[in-house]
C-alpha cells in the first residue's frame, strides 16, 4: 500500500470539535482593494524572499559541477568536485565585476554578473558570460575581457534517436532532384511526389507520392491590424479537422542512375501527421542498408513500425502495435541498438508504460524490460555496450505517484537501479561520461534540494545545496497543501493541490474554484516548487483554489486512462466533485455551494461543460478558447481520443449541442486569431446560447492568438469571481487612478 501525504495541522486544527462553524467570506470594498494589489504584488515579494530554488547548474567536466548559490547578501558561481566533495568560488566576483565594467563602459557590481548563461573552461582558465546578447571570454589569471562567440554548456549526452542524413536530393513543385555539382537535374518521371531522402550510399532514392485530402482551410479575421490599412486582414491556412479526407503517401523507390520508379508493397500512409509534419521521414539502420517506418494508421488504434529494403524496393512489418482503445501518441518511445539490430520500444500492453526490447530481425520480443504497475515516462540513454538503458517513470516509489524518479535497467530487465531519492519529483543532470548526476527535487510543499549522487548505484555523494524559502511565510504566501481522496470507483486514489490565501482565517468559509485542465495527452497538477502561481494570485482575492488530475489523463495506467476513450466530455468530474467534497468533509472553510472553475484551450471545453454536465455542483465558470465541439479542432489531437471515424458521440459531447442545458454564470474568452483552436468553436457556442436565450458573457480580444486572455482577460476572470462567487461589486477599474 502507498503512503499518504501526512494530515495536515490545519486539517486537525480545524476537525477539532471546538471550533466554531465558520462564517462565508465576504470582504468589503477597502478589503477586496486591497486582495486584488496584493494578489499582483506578492509575486514580486516571493521571488524576492526565496535563495537557491534554481541554481543554474553545469558540468565543467565530468566530476566537476557548476552552481550558483545565492544568499541574503551575495550571489556567487560555485564548482564542487564529485570526487572529493570539495567546493570554491569559480573566481574573484570583484575582479570579474571590473574586468566586465571596464569592457562595457558602464558599471557592473558582484551581484549582477549574470549566471544563468556561462560556460567554465574544463582548466578553470576562462570562463564564457553572456551579457545581453553578446557573449564575453574573462581569461581568469589576468581578468581580461574579450568578445567571444556563442557558448554552450555541457549537460551530459543524450539518448539515442534517429540518424539523419542531409543527402543531395530534394522535391520541388512534385519532382524529385538530385544536386550534380551545382545544378539540380530532374529524377523520375511523376510530379506528384512530396519528399524524397537517399539512401546512405546515395545509389536509391526513396520518394513519397502524395494523394492529397480534402485540403480544407480556416479562417481568421484580423480586425486591428499594426497598420494605417482601415481594412480588416482575412488569413487563411490548411487545417484537418475530424473526418475530413487526409493527405496519404505512397512509398516509392527511384534509381536516380536510370529514373526508374518502383512502387513499395506498402498500403498508403495517410495519418496526415501533426501540424509539424509533412511526408513521412525514412530512419536508417542495419548499416544503412535498411529503412525503418514509424507511423499510426488513421484512428490511433494501431501504430506500425515497417523495415524497408530500398534495394529490393520491399517492405516488411516489424511492430504492429494495437489498443481497442488507442494508443498513446506523447508516450511512444523508440530506440535502435547499434550494432544488435535491436529495438527499445514502450507499450502499454500489459496495461502499464513499459520498455521491450524487440528482436529487429523478427520484430518478437525478446523479453520485456520493465514491469510493474508504474509508468516509464522517458528513456535518457540507451547503452550499446554496457546493454544498461538510463529512463525515468513514475508510480514505482511511495507517496504521490505522479512523483517522477530516475533509473537505469540491464536489457534483460535485470539490475534495476534507483538513482534519484527523495518523496518528490525529479531530475537528473548526468555529468558527460554518465558517473555522477546532480539529482533536483522538490514538491509543491517542498523547496527544492540539490544532491551529488553516483550515476551507477544512486549513491549520495554531497548535498549541494537546499533552497531556502522560509521568507515566504514573512510576506503571507503559504504553499500549497497536497491532498488525496478516492474517485469514482470509491478506491483510486486522485491527487491534487490546496491553495489559500494569505489572509485566510478558519472563522471564515470561502468559495472553491476549481482550476481545469483534462487533456488527455498528459497529467496536468505540477508536481515540482512553484514559488508563486497563478493559483495563488486568483486564491488571493478570497478563495481557495484547487487543482487535480481526474481519470482520463495520463501517467497512471491504461485503466485510468481508457476513461477518456470517446468520452471527453466525462474530463473525470465525477472524480474532481468526490476530491472537492471529500477535502470540504475535513476542511470546513471550503464552502461547496460556491463553487467555480476556470480552464483554458481543453480546459476551456472543460469548464463550460461543468456548467453544462454538473450544475448541480459547478455554479460559475471562466472558459478561454475552449474547444466547445471535438469535429471543430485539429483532427490529430480530437480523432485519438475520440475516436475515428466521427460518430454521434461527438454531437452528444458537444458543448454547443447541449448549450440549453445551461445553469449558473458563464464568462466566455477568445482570441480573434487562435491558430489552435479556431475561434468559430466559441462563435458557434455564443450562437447556440443566444439561441437558447441564455444569459452569458463574452470577451473577444483582437489581435490575440490562442490565450488565456493576457492581463486583461486575468482581470475580467478575476472581476467574474469575485462578482458571482463572494457576491461582491470588483474595483472600478474606469474610475480615476484605477488599474
Amino acid at each position: 500500500m502507498k503512503a499518504r501525504p501526512a494530515t495536515s495541522l490545519l486539517f486537525v486544527f480545524l476537525a477539532a470539535a471546538s471550533l466554531a462553524q465558520p462564517v462565508p467570506y465576504v470582504p468589503d470594498s477597502k478589503e477586496l482593494a486591497e486582495s486584488y494589489q496584493r494578489a499582483d504584488a506578492l509575486r514580486s515579494q516571493a521571488n524576492q524572499n526565496v535563495y537557491n530554488t534554481s541554481i543554474s547548474p553545469k558540468w565543467v567536466d565530468d566530476h566537476t559541477l557548476a552552481y550558483v548559490r545565492t544568499t541574503r547578501t551575495e550571489r556567487r558561481l560555485m564548482v564542487i568536485s564529485a570526487t572529493t566533495q570539495a567546493r570554491k568560488v569559480a573566481f574573484d566576483h570583484s575582479k570579474m565585476a571590473a574586468a566586465m565594467t571596464a569592457a562595457l563602459g558602464r558599471e557592473v557590481t558582484q551581484e549582477n554578473v549574470p549566471f544563468t548563461d556561462y560556460v567554465l573552461a574544463p582548466d578553470m582558465s576562462s570562463v564564457s558570460l553572456r551579457f545581453g546578447n553578446d557573449w564575453w571570454r574573462v581569461d581568469l589569471a589576468t581578468y581580461k575581457a574579450e568578445r567571444t562567440t556563442p557558448q554552450t554548456g555541457r549537460r551530459g549526452p543524450a539518448g539515442g534517436g534517429p540518424r539523419r542524413q542531409a543527402g543531395r536530393v530534394r522535391t520541388t513543385e512534385g519532382q524529385v532532384q538530385v544536386r550534380d555539382g551545382q545544378d539540380w537535374r530532374d529524377v523520375g518521371t511523376k510530379n506528384d511526389y512530396a519528399g524524397a531522402q537517399f539512401t546512405e550510399d546515395e545509389t536509391k532514392i526513396v520518394a513519397f507520392k502524395l494523394f492529397p485530402g480534402d485540403r480544407r482551410k480556416v479562417f481568421l479575421l484580423e480586425s486591428s491590424p499594426n497598420s494605417a490599412e482601415p481594412r480588416a486582414l482575412l488569413r487563411e491556412r490548411l487545417y484537418d479537422q475530424p473526418g475530413d479526407k487526409l493527405d496519404s503517401y505512397e512509398t516509392w523507390v527511384i534509381d536516380p542512375a536510370t529514373g526508374k520508379e518502383t512502387k513499395v508493397d506498402l498500403d498508403p500512409i495517410n495519418t496526415g501527421g501533426h501540424p509539424w509534419s509533412s511526408a513521412p521521414r525514412v530512419q536508417w539502420w542495419k548499416d544503412g542498408k535498411r529503412g525503418l517506418l514509424r507511423f499510426f494508421v488513421r484512428g490511433y488504434q494501431q501504430y506500425k513500425v515497417v523495415e524497408l529494403d530500398p534495394y529490393a524496393a520491399t517492405a516488411r512489418t516489424l511492430i504492429d502495435e494495437r489498443e481497442n482503445t488507442f494508443v498513446n501518441t506523447g508516450k511512444l518511445l523508440f530506440f535502435t541498438v547499434e550494432g544488435t539490430n535491436e529495438i527499445v520500444w514502450r507499450s502499454e500492453r500489459d496495461r502499464w508504460g513499459h520498455l521491450y526490447l524487440i528482436d529487429g530481425e523478427t520484430g518478437d520480443v525478446k523479453n520485456q524490460v520493465t514491469k510493474g504497475q508504474w509508468v516509464v515516462r522517458g528513456v535518457d540513454r540507451v547503452d550499446a555496450e554496457k546493454r544498461q538503458i538510463w529512463f525515468t517513470a513514475n508510480g514505482r516509489e511511495p507517496g504521490d505517484p505522479y512523483h517522477v524518479h530516475s533509473y537505469r535497467v540491464n536489457f534483460d530487465g535485470s539490475g534495476l537501479v534507483r538513482l534519484t531519492d527523495g518523496d518528490g519529483t525529479h531530475t537528473a543532470l548526468f555529468s558527460p561520461g554518465r558517473q555522477y548526476l546532480l539529482d533536483t527535487w522538490s514538491r509543491l510543499d517542498k523547496a527544492p534540494t540539490f544532491a551529488l549522487r553516483s550515476a551507477d548505484s544512486g549513491h549520495l555523494i554531497a548535498q549541494v545545496v537546499e533552497a531556502d524559502v522560509s521568507g515566504l511565510s514573512k510576506v503571507g504566501v503559504r504553499l500549497p497543501e497536497r491532498f488525496v481522496a478516492k474517485g469514482r470507483d470509491g478506491k483510486t486514489d486522485i491527487w491534487g493541490a490546496i491553495v489559500r490565501p494569505s489572509h485566510w482565517s478558519p472563522t471564515k468559509k470561502y468559495p472553491v474554484i476549481e482550476a481545469i485542465y483534462a487533456g488527455p495527452h498528459d497529467s496536468h497538477v505540477p508536481k515540482s516548487f512553484i514559488t508563486y502561481s497563478g493559483l495563488h494570485a486568483l486564491a488571493e482575492l478570497g478563495f481557495i483554489v484547487v487543482q487535480m488530475d481526474g481519470m482520463g489523463t495520463d501517467n497512471r495506467g491504461k485503466d485510468f486512462h481508457d476513461v477518456a476513450w470517446k468520452n471527453i466530455a466525462d474530463a473525470g468530474f465525477p472524480d474532481r466533485i468526490a476530491w472537492i467534497k471529500a477535502a470540504a468533509d475535513k476542511d470546513p472553510t471550503m464552502d461547496v455551494s460556491r463553487v467555480g472553475i476556470y480552464g483554458t484551450s481543453a480546459g476551456g471545453q472543460n469548464s463550460t461543460g461543468a456548467l453544462l454536465f454538473h450544475p448541480e455542483f459547478y455554479k460559475v465558470a471562466v472558459s478561454s478558447c475552449g474547444c466547445h465541439d471535438n469535429r471543430m479542432d485539429k483532427f490529430w489531437w480530437n480523432e485519438q481520443w475520440m475516436g475515428y471515424p466521427v460518430g454521434p458521440h461527438y454531437a452528444e459531447q458537444s458543448n454547443i449541442t447541449n448549450a440549453a442545458k445551461l445553469q449558473g454564470d458563464l464568462l466566455l474568452m477568445v482570441g480573434e486569431l487562435d491558430t489552435n483552436v479556431p475561434p468559430e468553436s466559441t462563435y458557434r457556442l455564443v450562437d447556440a446560447l443566444i439561441e437558447a436565450r441564455k444569459e452569458f458573457e463574452f470577451v473577444l480580444l483582437p489581435g490575440s492568438d490562442h490565450t488565456g486572455g493576457g492581463f486583461y482577460g486575468e482581470r475580467k476572470r478575476r472581476d467574474f469571481f469575485v462578482r458571482h462567487l463572494l457576491g461582491v461589486e470588483p474595483p472600478s477599474w474606469n474610475s480615476a487612478g484605477a488599474g
